[in-house]
């Protein structure tokens, strides 16, 4: 764990160091990403089949058993306690209050030219998102993705999902049918990404794919982009969290461990002005970490990335924020909404002493799905914008023409577009 202070004299070059800190891993896989998408696009349903043998440890019999029946989800739901049924509807249901609140309305307008001009809204027609692994898959994650693609209005929405041994994650399936998805593949990796993108004899081909994955799973979505449009190519998981000395120490440290043991990559940054209270929180941390199935990994994470910078005031403490640019942002100060008001990029924050950000993974509405490796600085969370498009249109009249033509004949002229600045004038002679 690194500790930084903006009065000492290395600051400047310690902070610049963490900013570059590289956490991806893994190696370079395009190649490989690259074959698997040209052999799915070749044989279809056949490199599916293959593919899923090789890589999930199970033989589908044929394309076919790739396909999760409605008699499985079904199953599967039904296998789902009640207690965690009652969640995940209550999860659902707070996703589909925030979401829906987002949808954005048309726009007409009738100028002073006479020109009638508008903007209107509409979703796609079909969405694939991407569930990882099998048993190990986040339920969380298909309704944030599912949701506000139904939300948006979109017709058809397939999830494809690992099923590593032929097992089924029944808690999947249930988040599958709350969010009212279409159809669900057993088919995973990159293989999963081009047939989405590209289809097969039995997968439709969409329009947008969206879904954390591992290194495979965002290259494939790197590659396929433009022929599909696709929400992010996701690093992995980091938090700041902006706190002063009334706040509880233990609190704080499992916030950040919240963040460490999602991988041994995750990065988990604490920014007070008390010195005292940063090495209480360290203490905390040092604590907590053996009660922790995953210790290893949440170890691992705060060990290589962590990191805890004592700062002057809290305006220095906003200031790095918006350096930092994190996914996760949590402030824990008297007065949250005043010190919220400096922050620029973020991809979510967290205001107050009770909000930790894990309760925005499942419960608080606002999606889960971020920015991360500092790209707050230009990108956003997914929401249902992601999964609608705008259309303008123009209606003009001779008389509305005649107003605004001239000056687009003269323009055309200039560029040399001859054809262009015709189309205008022989209507206005």
């Amino acid at each position: 764990m690194k500790r930084l202070d903006t009065s000492a004299g290395d600051f400047e070059a310690d902070f610049a160091a963490l900013l570059d800190d590289a956490r991806e891993t893994t190696a370079r896989v395009d190649a490989a990403v690259a074959a698997i998408i040209a052999d799915v696009r070749a044989r279809g349903d056949a490199a599916l089949v293959e593919l899923t043998t090789r890589f999930d440890r199970w033989t589908p019999r044929d394309a076919g058993a790739l396909h999760v029946t409605e008699a499985e989800i079904a199953a599967g739901t039904a296998a789902v306690a009640p207690d965690l049924m009652e969640a995940l509807d209550l999860a659902a249901s707070r996703i589909e209050a925030f979401h829906a609140a987002q949808m954005p309305k048309d726009i007409a307008l009738h100028d002073a030219a006479g020109l009638k001009l508008g903007l209107r809204w509409g979703a796609l027609d079909a969405v694939g998102l991407y569930v990882p692994g099998g048993k190990a898959s986040y339920p969380s994650s298909v309704l944030m993705n599912a949701i506000p693609a139904r939300v948006a209005g979109v017709g058809r929405v397939a999830i494809c999902v690992p099923t590593p041994d032929g097992e089924l994650n029944p808690l999947v399936l249930a988040a599958a049918q709350r969010a009212g998805v279409s159809e669900i593949w057993r088919v995973g990796g990159a293989q999963a990404i081009a047939a989405l993108a590209w289809g097969t004899e039995s997968i439709a081909p969409v329009d947008r794919v969206a879904g954390p994955g591992n290194a495979y799973v965002a290259e494939a979505k790197r590659q396929v982009f433009g022929r599909v449009g696709i929400d992010s190519i996701a690093g992995p998981s980091e938090v700041v969290v902006i706190a002063d000395a009334a706040n509880d120490p233990a609190h704080v440290a499992m916030d950040l461990l919240a963040q460490a043991e999602h991988d041994e990559s995750a990065q988990s940054i604490l920014i007070t002005n008390d010195a005292g209270f940063a090495d209480a929180v360290a203490a905390a941390v040092t604590a907590a970490l053996p009660t922790l199935p995953r210790a290893p990994i949440a170890g691992e994470s705060w060990r290589r990335h962590g990191a805890v910078i004592l700062v002057r005031d809290m305006a220095e403490a906003a200031a790095l924020a918006n350096l930092l640019s994190p996914e996760h942002l949590q402030i824990m100060t008297a007065d949250p909404q005043a010190l919220f008001a400096r922050i620029r990029h973020a991809g979510a924050a967290f205001l107050g002493r009770f909000c930790p950000e894990a309760v925005g993974d499942y419960v608080a509405g606002p999606n889960h799905v971020l920015p991360t490796g500092r790209t707050a600085r230009f990108a956003s969370g997914l929401s249902v914008f992601d999964f609608l498009k705008r259309t303008t249109w123009v209606e003009a009249d001779r008389a509305a023409l005649g107003k605004v033509g001239p000056a687009a004949v003269a323009l055309a002229r200039a560029e040399g577009l001859t054809a262009h600045a015709e189309s205008v004038a022989l209507r206005l002679r």
